[in-house]
């Protein structure tokens, strides 16, 4: 078996662990760049005490700026959903956490489940290279997308642009309906969204292999359970074993 002196410098070879955290999804990180917390910080911590590697933290407000450091080399290690345009640059763990796609629509909407959302003539804002602006450019047959400008999520999108449906992650989408009573969740998700730990396919199978081990670990011995309640997050969140 490799040791992990042999894995410590294949995922971090400049001596100190970079990772990748996306404070765009107030589920897994909140505070500022300068000292942010929530699971993925966490999670990024214990990474680094079990390889004893120091940590650094680079922070950024989306997913897709969080993945470009990723697959440009700025990170070793990031924290990301799932999705097929990802997999070709990031080798993925099993999700540690898995949150739901939702759309929110004006009150008087006539649309009212899910299915009626992709039809011609309707747009959905989005925030730009989001798991759910993925998946959805993937899935959608009729129904158009709307990215908002750099860091805007979706729902900034659809308001500004007076858009049909705004899709987001159901717990921001939830604070924000209940702040504008002018409009309203469709309450079913359509997507599940699958968080994991990435590093590039170029590291050793090991490597890789340590992650997705320390992933199950962190999830059945209640690491990631405890880190969500820390967040004011719910613990139900936790993904099943892998």
């Amino acid at each position: 078996m490799i040791e992990s002196a042999a894995i410590s410098k294949d995922l971090a070879p400049s001596g100190v662990l970079r990772v990748s955290v996306n404070l765009g999804n107030p589920v897994l990180a909140q505070g500022m760049p300068e000292a942010p917390s929530g699971v993925t910080v966490d999670i990024a911590r214990e990474v680094g005490a079990r390889l004893g590697l120091p940590v650094e933290l680079l922070c950024f407000d989306a997913a897709r700026k969080s993945y470009e450091a990723m697959a440009s080399g700025l990170a070793d290690m990031c924290f990301l959903a799932v999705e097929p345009a990802r997999e070709a640059e990031v080798a993925f763990t099993a999700p540690y956490v898995v949150i739901e796609g939702v759309f929110a629509v004006p009150q008087d909407s006539a649309i009212t489940t899910v299915a009626e959302v992709d039809r011609a003539g309707v747009r959905i804002g989005v925030k730009r290279g989001s798991a759910y602006d993925l998946y959805l450019t993937r899935t959608l047959q009729h129904a158009g997308i709307v990215r908002g400008a750099d860091g805007e999520d979706g729902v900034d999108a659809f308001r500004a642009g007076g858009l049909e449906v705004a899709a987001g992650i159901r717990q921001p989408m939830t604070e924000f309906v209940a702040a504008h009573p002018e409009y309203r969740l469709i309450e079913d998700r359509f997507m599940q969204i699958q968080q994991a730990v990435g590093t590039t396919r170029t590291r050793l199978p090991e490597t890789v292999g340590f992650l997705r081990h320390l992933v199950e670990e962190l999830k059945a011995n209640g690491f990631v359970a405890e880190a969500l309640r820390r967040a004011d997050q719910s613990d139900t969140l936790v993904a099943p074993p892998a």
